[in-house]
Formats: C-alpha cells, sequence, structure tokens
C-alpha cells in the first residue's frame, strides 16, 4: 500500500510514518504539512491511502479534500480528528464529503498513540483501504510479505422472509458513518419502526454523528438514553463506551445502558443490542450489518435468526471492510446481501407488509 502523511506537526508526521512503515504491506511514500504540498505529492506519488490532518496552514484537510478526491476517485483518504466537538463535527462533515474514515489524532508525546490499540487501528484502516483503492484501479498487487488470500467459502442465503418487525436494529464499524448516512437518507422521514444503532466510536463523536444522520436522513436521531422509550419513527445511536439494550416488554420497550466489559474488543457492541432486542422482541426484529472489521454482530444475529428475525448484510463490493457483514454471509443467515445503496430498499420490501412506512 502506497500511503501519505499530511499534518502541519512534524512530530506527529514522523510518528505516523514510523507506525506505518514498521507494517511490511506499508510503504509511506511522501509526507507533507499542509493541503498544498500533499497534491503535488499526490500526482507524483499516486498513494493508495491519504492520512490527512484537518487544521493546517496553506491549505486545510478540508478544503484539500476533494480536491484529492477529484483528482484520483480511487485514492482513500483517512482524516486524524482531535478527540474534541469541533474535531468531531469537523470530521462528520469531510466524512459526508467523500473521506472513507479516520483515526484519532495521536498526541505529540504518549497518550494514545504510545499503546499497541492505536498502530493496530491506524494499520488495521489503511491496509484495508489501501485494498480498496486497489480494487478500484484494478491494480491490486500482492505485498510479498504477506501470506496468500484467503479464499472465503460460497455465500448461502437464508431462505427469504418477510418479518414482522417491530424493531430495525443496525451493526457497523469501519466504513459505518457513510453507510450509515445513505441508508438512513434512503429510508426517509416516512419510516415508521424505531431504529437502534450501535457504531464502534469513541464517545465524543456519538452526538455529532446522531445530528448528521438526522440532516441527512430526516428521522429524528439522538444518542440513547438509559431508561428512554422506544417509540416508532425515530433512531437512537448507542452512546460511546456503552452497551445500548432493549428492555422491558414487546409492547413497551425501553433503553438500557450497560457499562459490562467490552464484547468483541468493542464497548458500544453489536452483539448485546442484538441478544437484548431478541430476548424482548423475538423474532419481530430486522437486523442490518454494514461495513466494518472483526466479527461483532455474527452471534447476535444467530440467535435472532433462531427465533425467526431476518438478517440484510452489505455486500462486499461496497464495503470499505467486509469482515461484519461478511462473517454474516458467510454464516448463512443473511436473507440479503445488497450493495449499501439498495439496502433500504430491502429493507422497506421485507418490512412493508407489517406497516413500517406510513
Amino acid at each position: 500500500m502506497r500511503v501519505l502523511v499530511c499534518d502541519d506537526s512534524a512530530v506527529i508526521r514522523g510518528l505516523l510514518a514510523r507506525l506505518l512503515d514498521s507494517d511490511p504491506a506499508i510503504t509511506v511514500v511522501g509526507t507533507a504539512s499542509n493541503g498544498r504540498d500533499v497534491l503535488g505529492l499526490q500526482a507524483r506519488e499516486k498513494p493508495d491511502v491519504v492520512v490527512l490532518d484537518i487544521e493546517m496552514p496553506v491549505m486545510d484537510g478540508l478544503a484539500a479534500l476533494p480536491a484529492l478526491l477529484r483528482a484520483d476517485p480511487a485514492v482513500q483518504v483517512v482524516m486524524a480528528s482531535t478527540l474534541t466537538t469541533r474535531g468531531a463535527d469537523v470530521t462528520m462533515k469531510a466524512l459526508r464529503l467523500g473521506a472513507a474514515d479516520y483515526v484519532p489524532k495521536p498526541t505529540a508525546v504518549g497518550g494514545i498513540a504510545s499503546g499497541d490499540g492505536f498502530r493496530r487501528d491506524l494499520v488495521e484502516k489503511v491496509r484495508a483501504l489501501g485494498r480498496v483503492a486497489q480494487r478500484r484501479r484494478g491494480s491490486a498487487r500482492p505485498s510479498p510479505a504477506a501470506p496468500p488470500p484467503r479464499i472465503s467459502p460460497p455465500v448461502q442465503l437464508a431462505a427469504p422472509r418477510t418479518v414482522a418487525a417491530e424493531l430495525l436494529v443496525i451493526g457497523s464499524s469501519t466504513g459505518g458513518p457513510q453507510a450509515l448516512f445513505r441508508v438512513m437518507k434512503d429510508l426517509g422521514p416516512q419510516f415508521r419502526l424505531p431504529v437502534l444503532i450501535t457504531q464502534h466510536m469513541p464517545a465524543t463523536f456519538i452526538p455529532i454523528l446522531a445530528e448528521h444522520i438526522s440532516k441527512v436522513g430526516g428521522l429524528p436521531c439522538a444518542e440513547a438514553k438509559d431508561g428512554e422509550r422506544i417509540l416508532a419513527g425515530r433512531a437512537y445511536l448507542a452512546p460511546g463506551d456503552r452497551h445500548m439494550l432493549v428492555a422491558g416488554d414487546r409492547h413497551a420497550p425501553v433503553i438500557s445502558l450497560s457499562s459490562a466489559p467490552p464484547e468483541n474488543f468493542c464497548r458500544p457492541a453489536v452483539d448485546p443490542m442484538l441478544r437484548s432486542a431478541t430476548a424482548v422482541m423475538g423474532g419481530r426484529v430486522l437486523a442490518v450489518i454494514l461495513t466494518g472489521m472483526g466479527h461483532d454482530g455474527l452471534a447476535g444475529c444467530r440467535g435472532l435468526a433462531a427465533q425467526g428475525g431476518a438478517v440484510i448484510a452489505q455486500d462486499e463490493a461496497t464495503s470499505v471492510v467486509w469482515g461484519m457483514p461478511g462473517a454474516v454471509a458467510q454464516a448463512g443467515i443473511a436473507s440479503a446481501i445488497v450493495p449499501v445503496g439498495d439496502i433500504a430498499r430491502e429493507i422497506m420490501t421485507m418490512t412493508r407488509s407489517v406497516g413500517a412506512f406510513a
């Protein structure tokens, strides 16, 4: 993977470059201190991925982003964002403008940059997005240090079904915000089922993500609060660092927030949401698993499918990372595996007979 790093801090540029270069599948082909310089480097180096700071002199990240994408629509841009409300808001704008993902901006010394977790997250995202760029160009090239690709077994669909759904639940991770924007926009304000969403994301970003989902979709979306009623025609987003569960009973479900240990290395996690939704609602749940690394949501979808609920998985071609939806698809428990642009239509098909739309 050919990567450019753009940040106005020489210390941060050096740190990011060292972390990325430590992976044998990644080569940092250049660094820049502002958006204007990174555009010049892009023309010469043809990167697969650009790690882009937001606030920089001469040309900031929001100004450079559309120019990078115009010059090469296949390039994948990862925003380096501060864990602040302003950083979250600008990052969401960048994701809506076409950025592929984000990483928390590392501190100059210590902090999140000193741990293995930050390096792993950065490297995994860049590797996954590099493959996306190469696939879109038709230029994928195997790394001599990488193991041979695993051949996935043929995907077998579960029996197609129409669900007497009373609840829609959505799980997503890497690349999830853009997929959520698309699905919620396509569903529109006429959708009448309550929607519960778990997106792997830092706590600071969650209220901003909810605000942006409301803006693009028309369906009111807010960070979930412990004990609030789950109402039709509203979307609830799991808070950062809390699992979002369904409690109460089928006729009066409520939100319950939990600080139980992480599952699948995540809190919030998709599996606890699905498990609790199935326990309260039985098979009257439709689950959608969007792009993301790992297999969070697989166990919960198994339990839901066993109770008569249905699962829709995003397809590989439109997923930034086909980890979570791929796990569900390859387990044979998805009733539909479709591009992100068709997910809302599939939801409509499966739920129209139960009055999910006004």
